[in-house]
């Protein structure tokens, strides 16, 4: 029963093939969305209302009981919108070159690591079941988005790589934590934070290749229309995840038992 009781406070969801595929997706729907909200309308606008819904669902979030299916992933991809805002503002308004914004994420990031492990003596997200792991969680999560964004536009423009050239590197690079810990033993929580900050320039690079003019190395297919695919896809997964309970845990059956009491 208290093991029963640990996996029904957990406030992540389990990682499964699913959960790779719904994180691709929103982190080229996050690239793909604030690309065509900026370029449409007020961007200074555009990123205050995006830091405004950024917080609003990380509140309802932090005051669900457990993990929710819809809550969480409207919540990752309020994280890639609003990562990918405040990434590319740092470059466009400040003028910071991605080099070194890129380096400043990758510092940003290890510091908060290093606090989560020296505090929690865990950065595993099956351990997500208190409110100041779960703030660490978050805060791990923005974090690898925003250096996800910069280093995917570090490849991109300033190493000239185009978009799509830069989406199959990163691909060739998250096969390194696959490999490494399928065949090498590589830990399994370093494996995950490296293949998770890997994914965002994967979905941010083939969003741009899809989105952006052909003029500009893309397909023409427009950040608005590709938003609005990506988008759909993203709902009926979690849809589907949201009856099956798949992502919740392995003993499927136990954790229905215990939700319909």
């Amino acid at each position: 029963m208290i093991d029963l009781a640990k996996r029904l406070a957990r406030k992540v969801p389990q990682v499964t093939l699913f959960f790779w595929i719904i994180k691709l997706l929103n982190t080229a729907l996050g690239e793909s969305t604030s690309d065509y909200l900026v370029n449409t309308f007020n961007p200074y606008l555009v990123v205050v209302v995006g830091f405004i819904g950024f917080i609003a669902i990380l509140l309802v979030q932090f005051n669900t009981k457990r993990y929710i299916p819809w809550v969480y992933w409207l919540t990752i991809v309020m994280v890639a919108v609003f990562g990918t805002m405040a990434a590319d503002v740092i470059h466009v308004a400040l003028g910071v070159p991605y080099v070194v914004s890129t380096l400043v994420f990758a510092v940003l990031l290890a510091i908060i690591l290093i606090l989560w492990r020296s505090t929690e003596k865990t950065l595993s997200i099956h351990s997500i079941t208190t409110s100041r792991r779960e703030l660490f969680y978050w805060m791990t999560v923005s974090a690898t988005f925003a250096l996800g964004t910069a280093a995917g536009d570090v490849m991109a423009y300033t190493a000239g790589l185009g978009f799509f050239s830069a989406g199959l590197l990163f691909i060739a690079i998250f096969a390194i934590p696959v490999i490494g810990y399928k065949f090498f033993n590589m830990n399994s929580i370093f494996a995950f934070w490296f293949a998770y900050i890997i994914t965002r320039p994967i979905g941010a690079s083939f969003a741009d290749w899809t989105g952006k003019p052909i003029s500009a190395g893309g397909l023409g297919f427009g950040d608005g229309p590709v938003a609005g695919v990506l988008a759909l896809l993203i709902i009926i997964l979690v849809g589907f995840l949201s009856v099956s309970h798949d992502d919740v845990d392995t003993d499927r059956g136990s954790y229905k038992r215990a939700s319909d009491r």
